[in-house]
């Protein structure tokens, strides 16, 4: 007991953590929109770095944040059955949705992203949306790590859905 409990503190932590250090991509995302804004329309001078600047920011927000939205409970969820059921009637739906939803569409895509990224690193692939053309391989490798954060976040909720359906209490 004491190891998944163990298990589920790291993998909380490492959703906190991510969500903490996707949440500077917005400043990134901010700066970078704002400067080509600012020098596009008022210096008529637009950059070359700025669009892929801001796909990726707003992707490492995405991603780095799924995991800490995941642990939040802040995704979005159409709720007119679930928000009126008991917590243990929560737990079950939460566990067949993972074992019918979640998981076999996020291990699908985290294979996808696994590929795409060795793919990136093998080929030195490079963003061609501008003539900028930035190494796509870090930016793939970031999607298939906020994808592995976000299924282990599942693992964790699961198993204490999981333990709330079998004992009635919250494990951790």
């Amino acid at each position: 007991m004491s190891a998944l409990r163990s298990f589920i503190r790291i993998v909380d932590w490492l959703s906190e953590t991510s969500g903490q250090i996707g949440k500077w991509a917005a400043l990134v995302l901010v700066f970078a929109g704002s400067y080509e804004a600012i020098s596009r329309h008022f210096f008529n001078a637009p950059t070359v770095w700025s669009y892929d600047t801001l796909c990726m920011a707003g992707g490492v927000i995405y991603m780095l944040g799924a995991s800490y939205n995941y642990k939040h409970d802040a995704h979005t969820r159409v709720d007119l059955f679930y928000m009126r059921g008991t917590p243990r009637t929560k737990a079950i739906i939460n566990v067949i949705c993972s074992l019918t939803l979640f998981f076999p569409l996020m291990i699908i895509m985290f294979k996808l992203a696994v590929t795409w990224a060795v793919k990136a690193w093998k080929i030195n692939e490079v963003m061609f949306t501008s003539f900028w053309y930035p190494p796509a391989a870090p930016y793939r490798t970031l999607f298939a790590v906020g994808l592995l954060l976000l299924i282990l976040q599942g693992v964790a909720r699961f198993i204490r859905d999981l333990y709330l359906i079998v004992r009635g209490e919250d494990i951790v």
